[in-house]
């Protein structure tokens, strides 16, 4: 595949990115970024809960889990504004290689770990597993915004939207290939195995999959908007100052806009695998407990709110099915969104997101048919909200501020909402007594909010977005 290809501006002939380049490039990274994060994802349900939080009892063995997946939320913001200074002074490729690299070497040693059942790694185990979490989230932080802007700014006229969906793919593809691997060593090994050492590989494997983004990376040339940037010699010295002081209320818009479709992607993603796979009773839970020669205490007992009773394993394929239709309708939504406009649409799939938070009660009380529904209903939405995001985060900013800018709207929703989503999630769900009745509730609610950002906002699909700048 050739790198480059040459256009002729104003008599002059110019190299820029091919299309097939710049889909592969930012198609490949995020789909590593994210691989990498969806392996942490699963891991913290399956697998660290008692691996690096012995001697709790399961509900706070997965709310401890599910703090430290968290941490990386909290730092996406802080690699939104590192990852975005290098990006908007000093290029979108060189910052894309090494947000990338930072990612799959935090992946790679999560994989090393000793785990908190190692004597003398009771305490080191979780921190050191906090730290590689904060990495993680450190250079997504940076990696979804530049891969946007890769996009975007090499893509044809009226063709933004499109072209933005290509790094958004990246997240049901990272998220099929990380399960699927899961399924495979879940099968292929004892469950004694896979907790002792099988879950490790998936984060080792990380290593061949970011040698590959890094190839593609590197042969990239800069993006024609930030060339233009730097010939103008309009590069901002702080881009953070400078995106505060002349886009502060897009900064607040981005944010909002965000939310709801980080609810209803952790959700469809961490919280139903949770309740998936939870025991439908309490003397199932006791029975499962009892054939792992771990009998449940009176504490734990007490604890206990019920799930729909899948094992691991089914509900994986259930939701890698549900994801196939978030990847088609992805795909959807880019030449929908060039059609009629990011508000409109996205206005129409939020009251959408708002309408199927009221069906979880009604849907996951329909047995596996209804699960299923629930599931590729959840997953279609996510794709025609998500989609679109590619184009109209970074175009709610300048060129010499927009990796700044739309990486923090980005990431500080990432806070509101993606952060906080699971650990509420399962607190609503105890709340309910096992309804996930509340959950829903919780979604509906935080779409009325994107809602509101949507009808303040304006379109963005007819805006110059290469000669602009703050």
């Amino acid at each position: 595949m050739s790198s480059t290809a040459t256009s002729t501006e104003h008599g002059s002939a110019k190299q820029v990115n091919s299309r097939g380049r710049v889909i592969v490039a930012s198609l490949v990274g995020t789909t590593v970024e994210f691989y990498d994060f969806y392996v942490y994802a699963t891991a913290a349900v399956l697998v660290f809960p008692r691996l690096f939080f012995p001697g709790q009892n399961e509900t706070t063995q997965l709310l401890s889990s599910f703090a430290v997946f968290g941490v990386a939320f909290i730092a996406r913001p802080l690699g939104s504004i590192v990852f975005g200074h290098f990006g908007d002074k000093f290029g979108r490729k060189g910052t894309l290689v090494a947000s990338l690299l930072t990612m799959g070497i935090a992946t790679f040693l999560i994989g090393c770990l000793p785990t908190a059942l190692v004597p003398g790694w009771e305490f080191w185990a979780p921190a050191l597993l906090v730290v590689m979490r904060f990495a993680q989230g450190l250079a997504l932080g940076g990696e979804w915004s530049g891969a946007a802007l890769l996009a975007t700014e090499n893509a044809p006229a009226n063709k933004r939207a499109i072209y933005g969906t290509f790094p958004q793919l990246g997240a049901p593809i990272g998220f099929i290939i990380a399960n699927v691997i899961f399924l495979v060593f879940s099968y292929a090994l004892t469950p004694e195995a896979f907790m002792a050492w099988g879950w490790r590989v998936p984060f080792l494997l990380s290593a061949v999959m970011v040698i590959i983004g890094l190839y593609v990376r590197l042969k990239l040339i800069e993006t024609p908007a930030f060339t233009k940037v730097l010939e103008s010699n309009e590069v901002a010295k702080l881009p953070l100052a400078r995106v505060f002081k002349t886009s502060w209320r897009q900064l607040i818009l981005g944010t909002f806009i965000m939310l709801a479709t980080y609810v209803l992607f952790y959700l469809m993603t961490t919280f139903t695998l949770t309740y998936g796979t939870r025991a439908s009773s309490l003397d199932a839970a006791k029975a499962a407990a009892e054939k792992a020669g771990k009998p449940m205490t009176e504490a734990a007992a007490a604890a206990f709110v019920p799930g729909l009773g899948y094992t691991r394993n089914d509900f994986l394929w259930m939701l890698i099915a549900g994801v196939v239709f978030f990847g088609i309708f992805t795909l959807v939504s880019g030449p929908l969104a060039e059609k009629y406009g990011r508000r409109k649409m996205l206005i129409a799939v939020t009251l959408g997101i708002f309408a199927f938070g009221l069906l979880f009660v009604p849907l996951f009380s329909a047995g596996f048919v209804g699960t299923m529904a629930l599931l590729i209903l959840g997953f279609s939405l996510m794709g025609l909200t998500f989609g679109p995001m590619g184009a109209l985060l970074p175009e709610l900013f300048p060129t010499n501020v927009r990796y700044t800018g739309s990486a923090i709207s980005y990431n500080f929703s990432s806070i509101l909402g993606a952060a906080v989503a699971p650990f509420i999630a399962v607190w609503l769900w105890e709340m309910g007594k096992g309804s996930p009745l509340l959950v829903g509730v919780y979604l509906a609610s935080m779409a009325v909010l994107t809602l509101i950002a949507l009808f303040v906002s304006k379109e963005t699909r007819d805006l110059e977005y290469t000669n602009n700048v703050a």
